[in-house]
């Protein structure tokens, strides 16, 4: 159970700090152009998904490596569903929202999310070795 209460934190970490820095910092001026975004964003429903989506990355490395995974299956299991959780974000969004810039849009979106499940694709492998 250690090996899946750490991949959450790690998930949260990796999301706060890959997520904020692009949306506060890196691309701040992208996303004051986007009119339907709250100026605060309501931090129970953020925490819930980062707990729910960190929960099945853990869980699915479990079942996709039962025995010591390997980096290469941390990453694969990450970045498999990063690229599910991030099309949606990246290319239905701005389909369905008044974006200023499709482009700028899917620049930043798809960067940040690559970089995002990246990063926790190394923690997850490393964590889950760990704790095998």
């Amino acid at each position: 159970m250690t090996k899946h209460l750490l991949s959450v934190l790690a998930f949260m970490g990796v999301t706060f700090a890959v997520q904020g820095f692009s949306h506060y910092q890196l691309n701040k001026e992208h996303f004051a152009a986007i009119g339907f975004l709250r100026e605060s964003p309501i931090l129970p429903l953020g925490f819930s998904v980062m707990i729910i989506e960190g929960l099945i990355l853990s869980f699915a490395l479990t079942r996709f490596a039962p025995s010591r995974p390997s980096l290469r299956n941390a990453m694969i299991v990450s970045l498999g569903f990063g690229l599910f959780l991030a099309s949606y974000i990246v290319l239905t969004e701005p389909a369905k929202y008044e974006v200023p810039s499709i482009m700028d849009w899917i620049r930043v979106e798809a960067t940040a999310s690559t970089i995002q499940f990246a990063v926790f694709g190394v923690l997850l492998g490393l964590i889950h070795r760990k704790f095998a």
